[in-house]
């Protein structure tokens, strides 16, 4: 068997690794256009602030692709003949594939906005190539203005914070990280970034660029040095579209991970899951999801039978030392917790757990996860006991027992 994964970040190692479950032998060739051994991409803020190295960022050991036998390609894939089973590269050449996945990931989202060309140091904020010219470009007198108050945006700003002299975040949204915190945790999270000196305006966007300055909707100019765009991403479906597979807004999946195209499977951030919240399946751009949908195709290419069928959206992150977690969608009844340094939301829906945030106080936030993605009914646990603190003694014995690996007898 000839496997061909394009791509090189979580969802294709966790193919690699899942046909490695089932073959050991077969040729494995990775294709991914950027020129590095596979990293962990949510680390290049990290990179950037000085807390790891590109050495720690690697998502696996140099020996990885050797000692799973494959082979690593720095190329652009151009064209896929479904009918031929053939791939055509950048520099010409043409790779032959029994089984396929597309695991290609994301691209940034740049709007048109007017005079954009007109800035002569913009950046986007997903690789580690774009941390590294962004690097390179800031100084201690650098004003950073950030188009864009979702994850990439504010770990932008994380970054760079102690290395500038100012940021400025600017969204449409009426509040930071829209996408994963309700008002109320967003305000406090927002009032966190702020303390660390970073400016933001909401409900507010860019009318026109000049070389540097921005006039926003609202009339006000903002003078800066650097740009950095980070409004949002786009799933990379254009392989498949363009050879006559199913798309959405991602690469359309069934649970095994399988496009429309015979032999061609998908995963990571440019495909669709079935999100078990909302029963419905849609792009979770999340790191762990990328990798068990990985795995699941690497499985099911190679002849296995598993099915990817209880994703969740799910975030555990940290801005400047306040963390993060959130977990399932926010549809229902929901129950606030708080105090002077924490903030936790459940929400609960057809007795079911549902959703939930966590600021502050993470501690086994695993436990609420556990619920949401199991779908456990909450009349089979003490939900009271688990809205104060989660831990197992809310479960039953035989729950129990199974979630720390014993069986009941």
């Amino acid at each position: 068997m000839n496997y061909v994964i394009i791509g090189n970040s979580a969802a294709a190692i966790g193919a690699v690794e899942g046909i490695r479950q089932q073959d050991k032998k077969s040729n494995i060739t990775l294709i991914s256009n950027e020129n590095y051994h596979t990293y962990s991409r949510p680390l290049i803020s990290y990179l950037l602030y000085g807390k790891t190295t590109e050495e720690k960022m690697k998502y696996r050991s140099n020996s990885f692709y050797k000692d799973n036998n494959c082979t690593l390609m720095f190329a652009t894939v151009e064209k896929l003949d479904a009918k031929a089973k053939t791939l055509l590269l950048d520099d010409g050449k043409t790779v032959s594939y029994d089984k396929l996945l597309i695991a290609t990931g994301s691209r940034p989202f740049v709007p048109p906005m007017a005079g954009l060309e007109n800035v002569e140091k913009k950046y986007t904020f997903m690789s580690l190539d774009d941390v590294l010219a962004l690097q390179a470009s800031i100084t201690p007198e650098s004003r950073v203005l950030i188009v864009g108050a979702g994850l990439i945006g504010l770990k932008a700003a994380e970054g760079i914070n102690d290395k500038v002299q100012s940021i400025t975040v600017i969204d449409l949204a009426d509040r930071i990280l829209p996408s994963i915190l309700d008002i109320e945790g967003s305000a406090l999270v927002q009032k966190h970034i702020e303390s660390k000196g970073v400016r933001f305006f909401l409900n507010d966007s860019v009318s026109s660029f000049s070389k540097n300055s921005a006039v926003l909707k609202s009339g006000k100019q903002i003078a800066f040095d650097i740009l950095i765009i980070a409004v949002g991403v786009r799933p990379n479906t254009n392989l498949v579209k363009d050879a006559g597979g199913e798309v959405n807004r991602g690469i359309v999946t069934d649970t095994f991970c399988r496009t429309s195209l015979p032999d061609v499977f998908s995963a990571g951030d440019c495909a669709e899951s079935f999100d078990i919240t909302i029963a419905e399946y849609r792009v979770l751009a999340l790191l762990p999801n990328a990798y068990m949908q990985g795995e699941c195709a690497g499985i099911n290419m190679a002849g296995g039978n598993k099915e990817y069928n209880n994703a969740i959206p799910m975030n555990a992150i940290g801005f400047f030392g306040l963390h993060i977690i959130t977990a399932g969608s926010f549809d229902g009844e929901s129950e606030v917790i708080k105090n002077a340094d924490s903030y936790k939301k459940l929400i609960v829906k057809d007795g079911l757990l549902k959703g939930a945030i966590m600021i502050g106080d993470v501690s086994r936030a695993g436990i609420y996860t556990s619920i949401i993605r199991d779908q456990i009914p909450l009349d089979t646990v003490d939900f009271d006991m688990l809205k104060e603190k989660p831990q197992l003694l809310a479960f039953s014995k035989t729950a129990r027992k199974q979630k720390l690996g014993g069986s009941e007898k």
